[in-house]
């Protein structure tokens, strides 16, 4: 039976016109009532094309239960905000007075008389996102209004003359039940921040002593950590070990890429094989390091070293191959070595001292009477010393280093790995997807597209993913890392191109992990699917290794796409599991620095960034650049053609204006109005206050 909203002309109190919660419109009937019945209002204000406002519905408003306490505590009414600026810009006041923040569907609670004593935004139906359950919400300020009156009436009090411009204060509000659920995961957090400091190399960079690794994943997640709690140490640790290998031997100055790791303390003397895995995640991570601190030794690091995948890793038909061994003519590095004649020959004396100067190639050398290229020092000071322009020695540098570069290519090459696999592959997607909206690079967007494509094509067998490509030959089946890692790929793909085939790729692949490696009875994950290959033991490794677990991006891929599109059963089997691993999670911290980035993403309050259009249109993808420019980790992104992209919650009620690509902004699940222009979609994400640089 419809209930009064049914009599509205408002679209958006229309779409409420069948809940079962006795709703009014704004007016004298429900202000009458609410008097004469002495009752507290409950103030519902959206509009129509809100996606949180549709959420709540759903959970909450077509709840009985919920729709029952909301009838038997409350005057319910519910307010158009494109119908009624004035009793939104109100009520949106007392409300960003009480919790600090304001948005839609705005969520009000007040006196008889209209008095705000509490409020807040979207709350969700079960305690979430660091929230209080929505009916939780009601019993305590139903309760608070009938038992504690004194207190209600002075805090509406004091909330009125603030907002009439007085000086009266009032206590905080609203935060009690958030801290409450956030405790746990932020103590995960904040004990394995402190166990990484406690290992953290000051000096030099890095954890522990030698063999130093890069671990790409730990250094995500104090990039995360820094983001989210403003800990300085944790931006200084990440950046200064970042920089300390971007200058050791652990890099190739001249073809780009890391090697696979530092034998020595100091990143001089690597091991001198080349990994696709180590490079696509050291990419990506040299990425957001750049987005959080700025600077172009970051970005160089990025780019070089995506380049130098797409140069020397690459098959002719987009896939990425697998690895560079350390050996050529029978010598561990000899490829990558230089003697003080071999660069001087080259380069001629005055460019060959300055060269070896700074990249210090001695006589004597440092890996076996030969020199590993390194930056011992600040090539800046080099220039003050020498009373140069940093500038123009920089681009001598460059100019020594082509030639180099150039030389090195008439040696016996390392072989060469061309195997393909999957999960290796979708490492440096990701990577390339990200850096390609982020830097404005077309061929990295172009990269990552067609290696998705080739992927897909040639390593899915009769309806099942393979893991490994060679010689037009797809064998062995794929592992949860390749269905996981595939899937994080094609959703940031899908996030940084907004063509739906991406989204609805990594959808299919997020089932087949739920079909094929979900164990319902023990609630896990295992490596290998349910009908694969019987082992004496069915593997399962929870832990990172030289590459994310399984386990860890199954989980993110499944958190991303429950925020994307508000799968509740989804959210609940990533939640119970990441609930089993918090003993690990806290013991061995470096082992599950992925883990820890996806703990750190669950309870954060999310930002979406909704952009809807042609995917083409030079605004959409200017749109997608502004938003991907900026370090902002728990970003969700959706969009695109709305004709072409399945039904998303996200993407409800909404659609271009007037025909214009649009955007809407929403911040702990309240929204922006529809934005039309690059500098108001900036200044909407600038809000979010994430490192932009």
């Amino acid at each position: 039976m419809p209930n009064r909203l049914a009599t509205e002309t408002s679209p958006y109190l229309l779409q409420h016109a069948h809940n079962p919660v006795d709703w009014y419109p704004w007016g004298p009937e429900a202000l009458d009532r609410a008097r004469e019945e002495d009752k507290p209002i409950l103030l519902s204000i959206g509009y129509s094309a809100c996606h949180w406002c549709h959420v709540m519905e759903r959970e909450s408003f077509e709840d009985e239960a919920t729709a029952a306490l909301m009838n038997e505590h409350f005057v319910n009414i519910k307010v158009d905000r494109e119908e009624r600026p004035d009793l939104d810009s109100v009520y949106m006041r007392a409300v960003q007075a009480i919790t600090g923040r304001g948005g839609w569907p705005l969520t009000a609670f007040l006196t008889p008389d209209g008095r705000a004593f509490y409020g807040g935004t979207y709350f969700p139906p079960e305690p979430r996102y660091g929230m209080p359950s929505f009916p939780q919400v009601l019993q305590a300020t139903a309760n608070a209004f009938h038992n504690r009156r004194d207190e209600v009436e002075r805090s509406s009090d004091q909330l009125l003359d603030m907002m009439e411009g007085t000086r009266a204060g009032m206590g905080e509000g609203g935060g009690e039940g958030e801290e409450a659920y956030r405790e746990a995961d932020a103590t995960i957090l904040d004990h394995a921040f402190r166990f990484l400091n406690g290992r953290f190399d000051p000096a030099l960079g890095g954890f522990g002593q030698a063999p130093k690794f890069p671990q790409p994943v730990v250094l995500e997640f104090l990039l995360k950590h820094h983001h989210d709690t403003g800990r300085q140490e944790a931006l200084d640790m990440a950046i200064g070990t970042l920089e300390a290998m971007a200058r050791g031997g652990i890099r190739d100055h001249l073809g780009g890429g890391f090697h696979r790791y530092s034998v020595d303390a100091r990143w001089l003397v690597p091991h001198f094989e080349k990994m696709l895995y180590d490079n696509g995640l050291l990419a990506r991570v040299y990425l957001q390091a750049y987005l959080v601190a700025g600077g172009e030794e970051l970005r160089e690091a990025a780019t070089s070293t995506l380049d130098y995948i797409l140069a020397d890793l690459t098959s002719p038909e987009g896939g990425f191959y697998s690895a560079r061994d350390a050996d050529s003519e029978g010598e561990e590095g000899l490829f990558y070595l230089w003697t003080p004649e071999e660069v001087d020959g080259l380069l001629g004396e005055e460019e060959g001292a300055l060269f070896r100067e700074v990249y210090d190639v001695t006589a004597q050398g440092n890996f076996e009477g030969r020199s590993i290229l390194h930056l011992p020092g600040d090539p800046d000071q080099v220039a003050r010393e020498r009373g140069m322009d940093p500038r123009e020695l920089r681009q001598r540098l460059a100019r020594s280093r082509e030639k180099l570069e150039e030389a090195r290519r008439s040696r016996e090459h390392p072989l060469r790995d061309e195997k393909i696999l999957v999960a290796w592959n979708s490492m440096v997607l990701r990577a390339l997807a990200e850096a390609g909206a982020a830097l404005g690079r077309e061929d990295y967007r172009q990269a990552a597209g067609r290696n998705a494509a080739f992927l897909l094509d040639n390593l899915r067998v009769d309806g099942r993913l393979r893991r490994s490509f060679k010689d037009g030959e797809a064998r062995i089946p794929a592992f949860l890392e390749d269905h996981a890692g595939l899937g994080n790929a094609l959703l940031t793909l899908y996030e940084t191109t907004l063509e739906a085939r991406w989204l609805e790729e990594a959808r299919l692949l997020a089932s087949e992990i739920l079909e094929h490696f979900w164990d319902e009875e023990e609630e896990i994950f295992f490596d290998s699917a349910r009908d694969g290959e019987a082992l004496v033991v069915r593997p399962r490794d929870i832990m990172d290794n030289a590459t994310p677990s399984g386990n860890s991006l199954a989980l993110e891929l499944l958190l991303r796409l429950a925020r994307l599109t508000g799968e509740t059963e989804t959210w609940s089997r990533v939640e119970g599991a990441l609930d089993r691993e918090t003993e690990g999670m806290k013991r061995f911290p470096t082992a599950f620095g992925r883990l820890l980035s996806v703990l750190a993403h669950r309870q954060a309050p999310p930002l979406e960034v909704t952009v809807l259009g042609d995917p083409e249109d030079d605004l959409i993808r200017q749109f997608v650049a502004e938003a991907h420019g900026r370090y902002q980790p728990h970003r969700v992104m959706a969009g695109g053609d709305p004709e072409a992209l399945p039904p998303l919650p996200v993407l409800e009620g909404r659609e271009p204006r007037d025909g214009k690509p649009t955007a809407y902004v929403c911040r702990d699940f309240t929204c922006s109005a529809p934005i039309h222009d690059l500098e108001t979609l900036a200044r909407e994400l600038e809000e979010e206050g994430e490192g932009a640089r």
